[in-house]
This record gives structure tokens, C-alpha cells and sequence, in this order.
């Protein structure tokens, strides 16, 4: 059996989620990607520093967590808010990190835009946009 790429199986059917929520998915996959291959590709191939074990558990920790944080959002799940703030978090400090290393910049703009779009989707004004919404009959 073939899997699809992360990327590929996250995709929502584009009416059952947000404009943001979709964007923030499509975010978290990227930045799921990059860290994978940037770990274990660039780092263990830079050495020295990119490759400290406590780098390379951070961006493992912020892969891990980006998927999670997309699955939540695709299921709808009622700590996806929760999630999606600790995934922010995550993703500022992985980018902070690969900030100081350096020869990092792809991470660290993936960990960035991630980071920005989850707290996006995770604020309370989303959140009630989206109950409303939930709540609407269908065909409006």
C-alpha cells in the first residue's frame, strides 16, 4: 500500500472548513515537512550545533505537533483551540532555535507562518464564528 504524502491526506474538502482553517492546514503540513527534512536531512548533515539533541527533539516535538494540530482541525475536534495555541507555541520556539543556528531560514519562516495562523484560528472570535456557523441549517 502507497501513503500519500501528509500534505496530500490533510486536504479537506474545501466547504467543510474556513478560508483560515484551511489556510492554517495547509501551514501546519508545510511546516510538518520541513521540519522532518530539515532534522534529518540538513541537520545531521551540518553537524556541530544543528545537530544537539535538544534541536533535533524540538523539531521533532514541532513536526509531531503540527500534524496533530492539522488532524484536530480537519476532525473538528473540541480542542482544536487548545491544540492549536500549543502548536503556536511550539512552533515559535523551533523557530527561535533555527533562528540562532542560522543556515535555517525555510524552517524557520514554516514555523513562523504556522505559529501565526494557529493562533489565528485558535482565537475566541474564531471559535464563535464557527459555532455560529455550525449551528446554521444547511443550504444557507
Amino acid at each position: 500500500m502507497v501513503r500519500k504524502p501528509f500534505t496530500q491526506v490533510m486536504e479537506p474538502h474545501p466547504n467543510s472548513l474556513s478560508v483560515q482553517t484551511r489556510e492554517c492546514i495547509r501551514a501546519l503540513a508545510e511546516c510538518h515537512a520541513v521540519c522532518v527534512t530539515e532534522a534529518t536531512v540538513r541537520c545531521l548533515e551540518t553537524g556541530g550545533e544543528h545537530a544537539r539533541p535538544q534541536h533535533l527533539r524540538l523539531m521533532a516535538d514541532c513536526a509531531a505537533v503540527c500534524r496533530l494540530a492539522s488532524d484536530f482541525l480537519v476532525q473538528k475536534s473540541q480542542f482544536q483551540h487548545r491544540i492549536c495555541v500549543l502548536c503556536a507555541d511550539i512552533c515559535e520556539v523551533c523557530a527561535a532555535d533555527c533562528e540562532k543556528l542560522g543556515q535555517m531560514e525555510e524552517c524557520r519562516e514554516a514555523c513562523r507562518r504556522a505559529a501565526a495562523l494557529c493562533r489565528m484560528v485558535s482565537h475566541p472570535e474564531h471559535a464563535e464564528l464557527l459555532a455560529m456557523a455550525s449551528s446554521l441549517p444547511p443550504g444557507r
